[in-house]
């Protein structure tokens, strides 16, 4: 794997990151908009801080099962497997990072637990789904 081939893995680790913030972002708007309305900033600002990792786990599961199907389909992803094992530990790297700074690694641990298994699971079938499809493709031609 080259450097370049790296850097790109990591772009799309932190692209799936980004989109799952959003995903967070867009839950709050609906949230604050439609499911409990008319409440100042504090109590949004507290529910979020209990609804992110939720988020996280809910919006990262097709998020990192799209990453998975994505890179394994690069040329040069070869093994695609492995290219989807670098986007999920840059991921897992990069959020554990901003956890254990944030000081809220305690609170979540079995958040955190679940969110990156069910992650790492789900780029895992990504990366299979892509190479199977791609091997029938092969086949019938």
């Amino acid at each position: 794997m080259t450097f370049k081939h790296f850097a790109q893995l990591a772009g799309v680790a932190l692209l799936v990151m980004a989109a799952n913030v959003l995903c967070t972002f867009l839950y709050m708007v609906v949230y604050s908009y439609l499911i409990n309305p008319g409440h100042d900033a504090p109590v949004y600002q507290a529910h979020v801080q209990i609804a992110a990792p939720y988020c996280s786990v809910v919006a990262g599961i097709p998020l990192m099962f799209l990453a998975g199907w994505w890179v394994a389909g690069w040329k040069g992803s070869n093994p695609a497997v492995t290219a989807a094992l670098v986007v999920w530990a840059v991921y897992a790297l990069v959020d554990f990072s901003i956890l254990v700074a944030s000081g809220s690694i305690g609170q979540i641990a079995l958040l955190f637990a679940a969110s990156f298994v069910t992650k790492l699971v789900a780029i895992y079938f990504g990366a299979v789904v892509r190479r199977r499809g791609a091997g029938l493709r092969g086949a019938v031609a």
